[in-house]
């Protein structure tokens, strides 16, 4: 069975104003399937009709960030925010439902500033798997996977505590539940580490969603630059991936004209 690829709706289509105008041009363009990052300025019921109206799936959804102008960027391993956690927590868990969304992406968050890593680096890593216990007793309840994902410190973030898939992989032992699991964004593995074959196979077991760019300009996958799409689609539906590939990506130009890349490996969708 051919791997599903989908529309990350905050980085394609965003020419557009708003989620439900992407979700309809997702649709248009051929996609079943979209994700986003923080829908929670939306309306939920509108998004809801048009989902409907789309007839796309919403596969993913991310904790919300926190306080964006203070610096935060999600906060479920920040010492002290705990309860701002599970707040968030408690409102993706809302639009999940609404929309009938199974994975949900928990956001580490930063080193605090003018905090050194390697100092505050074991009390993150404790509070992070003290929340990820939490909230996947609470995700388990209604049939939804939490999912981490390491963001490079190279380029993107410098301060992003979750920095590689080892770290990951380290923290989803500790917290040892089977519905969080690795969220694979091949742009933030290959800056980090490289080594990209060895690192699928070996975290392959702990991977429960993947997501594309091209490196380094975080283009479209077939985009100058330094990864083989081709081999690495091949490596993971050798590995017997059947989850989603999601499209996270930069447009190099608009959005409709650089999704022919999709069609040399599958159609949009597709099964």
């Amino acid at each position: 069975m051919p791997i599903l690829t989908f529309a990350n709706i905050s980085w394609l289509f965003s020419e557009l104003p708003d989620f439900s105008q992407r979700m309809s041009a997702a649709a248009a363009a051929g996609f079943q399937a979209v994700e986003a990052a923080w829908l929670y300025d939306a309306d939920l019921t509108e998004l809801q009709r048009a989902r409907e109206a789309a007839g796309v799936e919403v596969v993913l959804i991310n904790t919300p960030p926190g306080d964006v102008k203070a610096g935060d960027l999600g906060l479920a391993a920040v010492p002290g925010r705990e309860g701002d956690f599970r707040q968030g927590l408690d409102q993706t868990l809302k639009y999940a439902k609404g929309l009938n969304c199974k994975m949900i992406h928990l956001m580490a968050g930063r080193v605090p500033v003018d905090s050194h890593r390697h100092l505050v680096a074991k009390e993150m890593e404790a509070v992070f798997v003290q929340n990820l216990k939490y909230a996947a007793d609470i995700l388990s309840k209604e049939g939804i996977t939490g999912l981490i994902e390491p963001i490079n410190t190279r380029i993107t973030d410098p301060r992003y505590f979750l920095d590689s898939p080892h770290q990951a992989a380290a923290i989803l032992e500790s917290v040892g539940k089977p519905n969080i699991k690795l969220q694979m964004d091949v742009f933030h593995w290959q800056i980090m580490d490289g080594n990209l074959t060895q690192n699928m196979h070996k975290y392959f077991p702990l991977i429960g969603h993947v997501q594309v760019a091209q490196v380094p300009g975080r283009n479209e996958p077939d985009s100058d630059g330094e990864l083989n799409y081709s081999y690495l689609f091949r490596t993971l539906e050798h590995l017997g991936y059947r989850g989603y590939i999601g499209c996270e990506y930069k447009p190099f130009e608009s959005t409709t004209k650089g999704l022919g890349w999709i069609q040399q490996y599958w159609t949009h969708g597709a099964q």
